[in-house]
């Protein structure tokens, strides 16, 4: 049985229009999907490139209840959207929401995912709950010092993630983070992993683990195929598939893993940091290094289409624009001043230096087209592949990768 795509073809919603909703929407297209977003910040980035926008909040049940209405298929390429409202916007409409709204529950919350993950004996570092500074001075003394603190809900890029030194920091530490928490010991890990899974119709398959390396808590480059030994990779991707087994819902997972500098007591060197059931950032390298992007692939597993080819074309690296901490000024023909009123940008600033960047072979420019710069805020990205067969090939990717972007600036 073959699925029509004939126009007019299928229409997915997203929650969610910032740049993974860009990018979706960019991979939808030459499939004949078209793109509604529901996202609050108006002409948000995927807006240039979707059908409509619906300019809401991301968990405004009216919101979601009309995108439903309007979508074929609904899915989110941001946590902050409500589960119930999902769920029942998706049953009033009669169309399906993916991945599943009890995985986007399981996974909004860290603690109840790494309680999942632990249960179904899936390796995870020590952990433990935090609700306040004295449950904080009981965790160092069971898990050590230092240690993470992560905020149960809500934390990304960085934000939500508190390393704590000793018991003298606890009173700040859980001032610093707000509410809830989960403490979790600090891994020596020889290097950061990350598996982008998917899970279609009655199959799933994933890309080759890609390696990260991030600074203040926040993804830098993306190298892949990871310069890892083929064991631990292999090990890496049977903790992916076994992760997936646990997801409910159809779509893409971006599995975030830690390759420990020494195997553990059963030998095993890889465990589990964090889950997003959605596209993520490190499987941008996708986009050229893949034969099939994740964003494709989403859009494909979403609507129930055959998963394409996640083999890889090319080793790959990706890395990430952030906003420049020294001049960081608004972008946009129109940026909200503290009092609500739109912004004077008449002298926003633009992107600068992309000629050596678009003139080196294999090197591509990803702009998501985001209205305004703010420190280490995440305004696109850069490709580069190559031959880079050899670990030591890659590694001089990178450091061209990196020369490439440091060479963009924000004017």
């Amino acid at each position: 049985m073959t699925t029509p795509l004939s126009p007019p073809g299928r229409t997915l919603g997203i929650v969610g229009g910032g740049q993974l909703g860009r990018m979706l929407a960019e991979a939808a297209s030459p499939l004949g999907v078209e793109v509604i977003v529901l996202d609050p910040t108006p002409d948000c980035p995927a807006s240039a490139v979707a059908r409509d926008q619906l300019v809401a909040e991301f968990d405004d049940a009216d919101a979601i209840a009309e995108l439903a209405e309007r979508a074929d298929a609904v899915t989110f390429e941001i946590e902050l959207t409500d589960p119930e409202g999902l769920e029942r916007a998706a049953e009033e409409a009669g169309v399906p929401v993916h991945p599943k709204p009890d995985t986007l529950r399981t996974i909004e919350d860290k603690l109840v995912q790494k309680r999942t993950l632990a249960e179904a004996g899936i390796p995870v570092p020590e952990f433990q709950r935090v609700d306040d500074a004295g449950d904080l001075r009981n965790a160092i003394d069971d898990l050590g010092a230092p240690l993470m603190l992560k905020a149960r809900t809500g934390g990304y890029d960085g934000r939500g993630n508190f390393p704590v030194e000793s018991k003298d920091d606890a009173e700040s530490a859980m001032e610093a983070i707000g509410g809830p928490a989960m403490a979790e010991t600090l891994v020596d890990f020889e290097r950061e992993l990350s598996v982008i899974g998917a899970k279609g119709a009655g199959e799933t398959d994933a890309f080759p683990a890609g390696e990260n390396v991030h600074r203040e808590e926040i993804l830098r480059e993306t190298i892949a195929p990871a310069r890892a030994d083929d064991a631990v990779l292999e090990e890496a991707s049977e903790v992916a598939a076994d992760v997936l087994d646990l997801m409910e819902g159809r779509g893409v997972y971006g599995i975030e893993l830690f390759e420990h500098s020494e195997p553990r007591d059963d030998g095993a060197r890889i465990t589990v940091n964090e889950i997003a059931p959605r596209p993520h950032n490190s499987g941008h390298w996708t986009i050229e290094g893949a034969v099939v992007s994740q964003f494709e692939q989403h859009v494909r597993a979403v609507l129930g289409l055959p998963l394409g080819n996640t083999a890889l074309r090319s080793p790959t690296v990706m890395a990430n624009l952030l906003g420049d901490t020294d001049r960081a000024r608004p972008i946009a023909e129109e940026v909200r001043g503290r009092d609500g009123e739109a912004a004077d940008a008449s002298d926003a600033a633009s992107i600068e230096g992309v000629d050596e960047l678009l003139a080196t072979d294999g090197a591509h420019l990803h702009w998501y087209g985001k209205r305004e710069v703010r420190p280490l805020r995440k305004l696109g990205h850069v490709t580069l592949t190559g031959d880079g067969t050899g670990i030591e090939d890659r590694g001089a990717m990178l450091e061209r990768a990196r020369e490439l972007r440091d060479g963009v600036t924000f004017e």
